[in-house]
């Protein structure tokens, strides 16, 4: 088997904190998630998160005019350069402290970043190759607080700044005489966004206390003069020179220094602001705070989003509200508006919850939150498509694998959910909570049909459902019985006693009627249900079992216990096969508040989630730690680590602490650095704003959950990330089978020429290149199929049906790959099934890719029967006979309108 999974997706995580950015086509949203950025493209339905990470949360984005390049800063002001063509890194660059916010020219010639007291103007990268990606332009000074927001004009000669000590600064991109910078109070609250009017310097400021500040200019963007060189103006006459500039404004080495009292000092010939108007969001007694706002510059449209989940539209500059909605409780961290004006996107970094609003047809274009706590559970339902994961928020959620998106959520559980699973049918699934309930729901109506419960209230701690999907059973954590349910008439038919501590798993064999439970009494029981329930066997541990699992055959049993073994055993006969001690493979981070070193601590750290890969060969592993595992399970050696995560924002991500963060009172973590009204955790007395009991933690990093999928092209994990997924890389990589000096491309296509159609196939899938066997396959004449199927060596049956599965994903050809499947699998069948082990995640991905197609073809076909009957309505409808009153009262007009609907509807 191969290991080369690579990062694939990240699901379940939608938006963390950071700005969201449209491209420039409008429709798909770049969000950042922790530290990587997700792009979910709202045409097509789908969402990919890029294969790059930095090494801590992302915190702001910037994003190319033509879409092309992004600048990634994260949280300590490292920032990367990232291209969405070839979604890889550029170059990487540190600011050296964190920043605000990040800002592309409209031109793409240069961009500005915003940090501490700062702006800094930097020549953006070009399309050819350089040394130095950032080069820095000028720096300007001016404010005597943190920088906040930043927008350009249309022409990118300006751009202005806004600041937390309550002005916004308008400065010159470029060397104008009429304007090096122009400084703007008034404010009483620090200033959220500042937007340029559109082709003007007329201005709009934002205040977190909800005031608006209109700016009127006195110059348009065509008065701006360029400014004439130092020796042009000796030269010339000493009354043209300007006093002022020797004194206010001083540019040395590329820097300009402004100062705010300059502005009253100039002469008629520099720009002059004037307030042209104000407006208050707020009503009278509302302090609700101004949080997050965009604005659209050729239709004029204001979106504003505060404190308490509510936000606004308004027109200007008139400040007429068109509309008023409440999205969540939670602050809105950040807005977008797309390139056309329709779509408004919301980030709510509280819940973890992005929102896309068409306010015109007042309708969600996407709505997706990710789990509020951490994930505890996953489960592939299987084929393959969908995947459900429950969280400590008490939600069930489902995904889609292949678009990225949760459509559906279950809320019935009113705790932490525990384990969740999918009935064999694909269409059930079952979900135990530690509320004392186990749910089953329909994915066909999206309900919850059955509530399973116990004699006596208990928290469910794990969950087995049986391979006929009949029987569910569900571990107790406090009293130490297994509870067994019947799925159809909902009755408890048993209750299993007999083990001395928590059940932490249950499996069911997937050939035999046979549960398997581990228990922390250091125990593995096997109870037999067509036997009364009474116990098989009882296999003895060394340590506590925390998580046992079944091969796929049925044949063998895995358990990973508490002093960090994985264990297998023939359950048939009760012998100990193999033992795999893999404590030193988890290579424990040390927390910043350890007292112990990392080698010690993981003395006592154990795999907590097991799961076997869909032939049966290998084992997944994971715990308490950033790296999973995968092990051979014949060899029992370590086949491959993968590293789910470098970000340096989760706790216990380094082996070793910084010791430059360690003082004699201990460490720096223990010491809460935020400041500000919002952020302190500790107010000072008498203050009553903020939140008195909220705290700043870093979350460990942990592996939750993982499951092999059924097709065994991928696997999930549920961590402190969130959902990740690992496939393998479907990219071009030479691996041929049974290869000769004779077999080329061009021989191959010599052989087709010839019509030798059966020849050419071997060949190809020796050479196995992916276009080749597609061109051959796709060049057989379709009625000469089933001679060419008749007359494939059996060897080569397998890796056709792996190729068809593949093919069957994304080609056109639908009926031609499958009139391909149903040969070789009726001619073959016999054949295939004595190899059924080996060949099920074949076959498995096989079906996981026609019932897509069918899904997809049958919406199209249940569609267009339901055109085809309205317009036979409607047909009907026109040739019935009306009466003479109801003819008189229609005038032309009316008839001519109807006419035009049903023409646009035939068309």
């Amino acid at each position: 088997m191969k290991f080369a999974y690579k990062f694939s997706n990240l699901l379940g995580t939608v938006y963390r904190r950071g700005n969201l950015n449209f491209t420039p086509d409008g429709n798909s949203l770049i969000s950042p998630v922790g530290n990587r950025i997700t792009i979910f493209d709202l045409k097509n339905n789908k969402s990919e998160t890029l294969p790059l990470a930095t090494r801590y949360n992302v915190a702001c984005v910037g994003l190319s005019p033509d879409g092309n390049l992004a600048i990634l800063v994260d949280e300590e002001g490292a920032a990367v350069l990232v291209s969405l063509i070839s979604k890889s890194v550029i170059h990487q660059f540190h600011f050296q402290k964190p920043v605000h916010s990040v800002r592309f020219s409209p031109n793409g010639k240069k961009f500005v970043v915003t940090k501490d007291k700062v702006a800094m103007m930097y020549h953006a990268p070009g399309k050819k190759r350089e040394f130095n990606a950032f080069v820095l332009d000028t720096t300007y000074y001016g404010a005597y607080d943190e920088t906040t927001c930043i927008d350009w004009t249309d022409d990118s000669k300006c751009f202005a700044i806004g600041s937390k000590d309550m002005s916004a600064w308008v400065f010159g991109a470029e060397r104008w005489a009429n304007l090096i910078y122009y400084a703007l109070g008034g404010h009483k609250d620090t200033v959220v966004a500042c937007f340029f009017e559109e082709n003007s310097l007329d201005l709009y400021t934002v205040s977190r206390d909800g005031t608006l500040r209109v700016w009127q200019c006195d110059t348009s963007l065509d008065g701006l003069k360029p400014r004439l060189p130092k020796d042009t103006i000796e030269n010339g006459d000493e009354s043209e020179k300007d006093p002022v500039d020797d004194f206010t404004e001083a540019q040395k080495s590329k820097e300009i220094h402004g100062e705010t009292g300059a502005n009253e000092k100039k002469t008629g010939k520099k720009v002059k602001y004037s307030c042209a108007a104000k407006y208050f969001f707020n009503k009278e007694g509302d302090f609700n705070n101004l949080t997050a706002a965009a604005y659209h510059k050729k239709i004029h449209l204001l979106v504003t989003g505060f404190a308490s989940g509510i936000f606004h539209l308004h027109e200007l500059p008139e400040f007429n509200l068109i509309h008023s909605l409440s999205i969540s409780d939670q602050t809105i961290a950040s807005i977008s508006i797309n390139s056309t004006g329709d779509w408004i996107a919301f980030g709510c970094a509280g819940l973890g919850q992005l929102l896309v609003w068409e306010w015109q047809s007042e309708s969600y274009v996407l709505k997706q939150q990710g789990h509020f706590n951490s994930m505890v559970s996953l489960a592939y339902s299987p084929d393959g498509q969908y995947l459900v994961t429950g969280g400590d928020d008490g939600k069930v959620k489902v995904w889609n694998t292949s678009s990225g998106f949760c459509f559906v959520t279950f809320t019935e559980h009113t705790s932490s959910i525990s384990a969740v699973t999918f009935a064999a049918s694909g269409y059930v699934l079952f979900s135990a909570s530690l509320d004392g309930t186990v749910r089953a729901f329909d994915l066909h109506r999206y309900r919850n049909f059955r509530t399973f419960t116990s004699p006596r209230p208990t928290q469910f701690s794990c969950l087995a459902v049986d391979s006929s999907g009949e029987i569910v059973s569900a571990g107790s954590q406090d009293t130490f019985e297994i509870f067994v349910w019947s799925v159809q008439s909902g009755r408890l038919l048993d209750v299993l006693a007999g083990h001395e501590g928590p059940i932490s798993s249950l499996s069911f064999n997937p050939m035999k009627c046979v549960l398997a439970s581990s228990s922390w009494d250091k125990t593995v029981k096997l109870w037999d249900m067509l036997d009364s329930w009474r116990t098989k066997e009882t296999l003895p541990l060394n340590s506590d079992g925390l998580v046992v699992a079944f091969r796929p055959d049925g044949n063998e049993l895995a358990v990973a216990s508490l002093d960090g073994q994985i264990i297998f055993w023939d359950h048939e006969n009760a012998v100990q096969t193999g033992s795999i001690v893999g404590r030193h493979d988890l290579q424990m981070g040390r927390k910043e508040l350890d007292k112990i070193t990392a080698k010690q601590s993981a003395k006592g750290k154990s795999f907590t989630t097991l799961c076997y890969s869909a032939d049966g060969q290998s084992i997944l592993a994971g715990g308490l730690s950033k790296f999973v595992c995968i092990y051979h399970v014949k060899e029992q050696i370590l086949m491959k680590k993968f590293e789910i995560s470098c970000n340096l924002s989760l706790d216990a991500m380094e082996e070793y602490l910084d010791r430059r963060k360690m003082t004699e009172f201990g460490s720096m973590a223990l010491i809460d650095e935020e400041t500000g009204d919002d952020n302190v955790a500790i107010p000072l007395p008498g203050v009553k704003r903020g939140d008195m009991s909220s705290r700043h933690f870093k979350p460990e990093i942990r592996v939750t959950c993982l499951r092999f999928s059924p097709t065994g092209r991928s696997w999930a994990a549920t961590t402190t990330e969130g959902l990740l997924i690992y496939s393998l890389d479907s990219g071009l990589v030479f691996d041929p089978f049974d290869l000769d000096i004779d077999i080329t491309p061009s021989n191959v296509h010599k052989v087709l020429r010839q019509k030798e159609y059966t020849k050419a196939i071997v060949m190809a899938f020796r050479l196995n290149e992916k276009k080749l066997i597609q061109e051959v396959l796709e060049t057989v004449p379709y009625n000469e199929i089933d001679v060419i199927c008749s007359s494939l060596p059996e060897l080569y049956i397998e890796k056709v049906l792996e190729f068809l599965a593949s093919s069957l994903e994304k080609s056109r050809h639908l009926e031609f790959y499958l009139i391909w499947t149903k040969k070789l699998l009726m001619l073959h069948g016999c054949k295939l099934k004595t190899r059924s082990e080996k060949l099920l995640p074949t076959i498995q991905f096989l079906q996981k890719s026609i019932q897509r197609h069918f899904e997809d073809v049958s919406k199209l076909c249940d569609w267009n029967c339901y055109n085809m009957k309205y317009i036979l309505a409607i047909s009907q409808q026109r040739g019935m006979k009306r009466t003479a009153e109801e003819s008189e009262d229609e005038d032309m007009p009316d008839s001519s309108n109807e006419s035009m609907e049903e023409s646009a509807v035939l068309s």
